[in-house]
């Protein structure tokens, strides 16, 4: 049984501020008894990818670098695991949206690139990243096995299976969607749930738990729409926040995994055999 912590906020445009409010967050949720705290995607900068200019790769840094630096130190000094989204630079024109896993004891476990990269109006990922080279990742930490995943992957169950397959108790999927300028209310609301139901059946198919966070506020005519969400392994919503900042805080208990895989046996009754076709686009 376990505590994990999702942290929906707001960022502006000074990425050393961000960390730090982050930071600031991260003391919160330990405070409430976090044992697990995961930051959105790409938590200290504003959601850049809405537009296309150049000079946002300034904002790109080394793995390990500083933020890795403060970041690890924190994770030590509360033997807490920490999940935390950055614009990697990996070499001359060659960056990643991707994840670092920092363990109880402050040690970088590795990093996870964005496999699935969007490109939409107010989503124009492939301007800046690369698609994911190092594959499915499942990380067994002092809390647990867990498999980071970001925000365009939720939509694809190939990810989340494969990830269940390597052992994942838990999925994590750092996220930034919001309400484009031009959608209303109505389009909103459909679109939210889309979003938690699809990540709701990664749940129930892989039996295991899943957890979503999202940022919140306005940038430049997007309003993110936060509802940061932890399911269980049938898909039941755990835990659930607004619209607002917030720290959501959820129980997470490992042995509820094998318990509904016993009662509904997805993994034993897979065909293999019959699913080659996938390979073919």
């Amino acid at each position: 049984m376990v505590k994990l912590a999702l942290i929906q906020a707001s960022c502006g445009e000074n990425p050393q501020k961000n960390l730090a409010r982050s930071i600031t967050f991260i003391e919160e949720a330990v405070s409430r008894g976090g044992q697990i705290i995961c930051l959105q995607e790409l938590f200290q900068t504003t959601y850049f990818c809405r537009e296309i200019n150049r000079d946002f790769f300034k904002w790109a840094e080394s793995i390990p670098g500083p933020s890795t630096e403060q970041l690890a130190s924190v994770a030590k000094k509360h033997g807490i695991v920490i999940l935390a989204p950055l614009f990697e630079k990996a070499r001359a024109g060659v960056y990643f949206n991707s994840l670092v896993v920092i363990d109880a004891d402050g040690s970088l476990m590795g990093t996870y690139r964005k496999m699935h990269i969007p490109d939409d109006p107010g989503f124009y990922e492939k301007y800046y990243f690369t698609p994911g080279d190092n594959g499915y990742q499942v990380y067994d930490t002092a809390f647990g096995k867990i498999a980071p995943l970001i925000c365009w992957d939720q939509w694809y169950p190939e990810a989340a299976r494969i990830a269940a397959l390597k052992g994942a108790d838990l999925l994590v999927y750092p996220t930034a969607i919001a309400t484009l300028p031009h959608e209303n209310r109505e389009e909103k609301r459909v679109y939210r749930d889309a979003w938690q139901t699809i990540q709701r059946s990664h749940a129930i198919a892989n039996g295991c738990f899943v957890a979503s966070v999202n940022r919140v506020g306005t940038e430049g005519g997007s309003e993110f729409w936060g509802h940061s969400f932890v399911a269980g392994p049938f898909g039941e919503v755990l835990e659930e926040a607004g619209e607002e900042e917030e720290i959501l805080i959820a129980e997470i208990d490992y042995d509820k995994i094998e318990e509904q895989r016993q009662e509904w046996p997805f993994f034993r009754d897979r065909r293999i055999d019959s699913y080659r076709d996938i390979l073919d686009r």
